[in-house]
């Protein structure tokens, strides 16, 4: 009995099942209830049929039960991810799109390709914990944005000269405070100077001063009113209070965050390099997992997305480009702690002068560092260890 293949293509109501030998013999395929009892026949009928290896193509909300359920009967998860799905898809014959047909794409891709598979490590609460708080801190970082965008535009509609001095700051607590209290030009010359400047500085003293005389140059750049200002200041007063809300509740999910990735055993061991504090350190940890997966860094850095792809045809086309495929939520990460350690870390910075020095541009050259430093992160990793500056200069 060897290795089979159970391809499973997700569904929030059901999934399609399709699973094939190590010899590539189709051997059942049929739907699977998102329920436990659906799961564990489906697991129990494939191990008849060999050891088997489950192979889904999302990694999901919708694969959480499946996975504890794989996790309690030693079955190994392997994910593949789309862009390998879509580019499997066209080897063979047919461009239907059915959940037969992706459920057996799936297990007969992992079946010809095991060396290409993401494994999905199931085995710990604490990862999954960060992976939930991780995309929870994404979700209100995209909410601050677009609600930002929002009270820009509102601004815009009662005074573009405001907004210009304004809509920078609005990451700034005392800046909301304002916006909210005083929405329209009209209210911002009735409380005057030094209510404004009061306002802002209960939450941002050291800017109260400065903010407050730009803001009085751009009221006196416009003496017209713009329709509808009193409409338009009720908009941009509750949308400043949601844009402060959603930045309190960051602040709050920053400390879960840290305390979740403190707790996990490898959590101290990252935040020791330079560059990775709360956030970037629990994306990081959640995105690589177990880390005795990658061989060496450069099978991390290939991962993540942080090495060149070589170019070549002929004499025509010779060169190096830009990796855009990879884990972008790993290369983000990896590349906020590298410019963190570019400005902080003196070997780190040396190699980004190094870098610059020889022509690169500034995003290339912390490309580089970030490349670099996933040895280092790697080897701390695998072995548990803080960094040390002595031991790496020495490696």
């Amino acid at each position: 009995m060897g290795t089979v293949f159970v391809g499973v293509d997700v569904g929030k109501e059901a999934h399609y099942a399709q699973l094939i030998g190590v010899d590539g013999v189709e051997v059942f395929d049929r739907p699977v209830a998102n329920d436990e009892g659906s799961i564990r026949r489906l697991v129990a009928d494939a191990s008849v049929c060999g050891i088997p290896v489950l192979v889904v193509d999302q990694p999901s909300s919708m694969i959480q039960l499946l996975l504890v359920v794989a996790r309690e009967t030693g079955v190994r998860v392997a994910y593949v991810t789309g862009l390998q799905m879509r580019r499997a898809a066209d080897l063979y014959a047919g461009s239907a799109k059915t959940d037969p047909r992706d459920a057996w794409v799936l297990a007969d891709y992992a079946r010809r390709n095991v060396d290409r598979l993401t494994w999905i490590d199931v085995n710990d609460d604490l990862l999954a914990e960060l992976r939930i708080l991780n995309g929870r801190d994404v979700d209100l970082a995209h909410d601050a944005n677009r609600t930002a965008n929002r009270l820009r535009d509102a601004l815009v509609s009662v005074s573009p000269s405001l907004e210009r001095v304004l809509g920078d700051r609005l990451g700034q607590a005392g800046v909301r405070d304002l916006i909210a209290k005083y929405s329209t030009p009209a209210a911002l010359r009735r409380a005057g100077k030094t209510r404004i400047r009061g306002t802002i500085a209960k939450r941002s003293p050291r800017i109260a001063e400065r903010v407050t005389e730009t803001v009085w140059v751009a009221l006196d750049a416009q003496t017209v009113t713009l329709p509808a200002e009193t409409r338009w200041g009720q908009i941009i007063g509750a949308l400043a209070e949601d844009l402060d809300r959603i930045h309190d509740q960051r602040k709050t999910l920053q400390s879960d965050i840290e305390e979740v990735f403190l707790e996990h055993p490898l959590g101290e061991v990252l935040e020791s390099l330079c560059g990775f504090g709360a956030r970037t350190g629990a994306r990081t940890l959640a995105e690589i997992g177990n880390p005795h997966r990658f061989a060496d860094g450069g099978r991390l850095a290939a991962y993540a997305g942080l090495t060149p792809i070589d170019r070549q045809s002929g004499t025509s086309i010779r060169g190096a480009s830009k990796n855009r495929g990879g884990n972008h939520r790993l290369k983000n990460a990896l590349f906020l702690a590298a410019f963190v350690a570019a400005r902080h870390d003196p070997d780190a910075k040396a190699y980004y002068q190094k870098k610059r020095a020889e022509g690169m541009k500034h995003n290339a050259a912390i490309i580089c560092l970030a490349r670099r430093r996933c040895n280092i992160i790697i080897a701390m990793l695998k072995t548990a260890t803080p960094y040390n500056p002595d031991l790496a200069k020495a490696a």
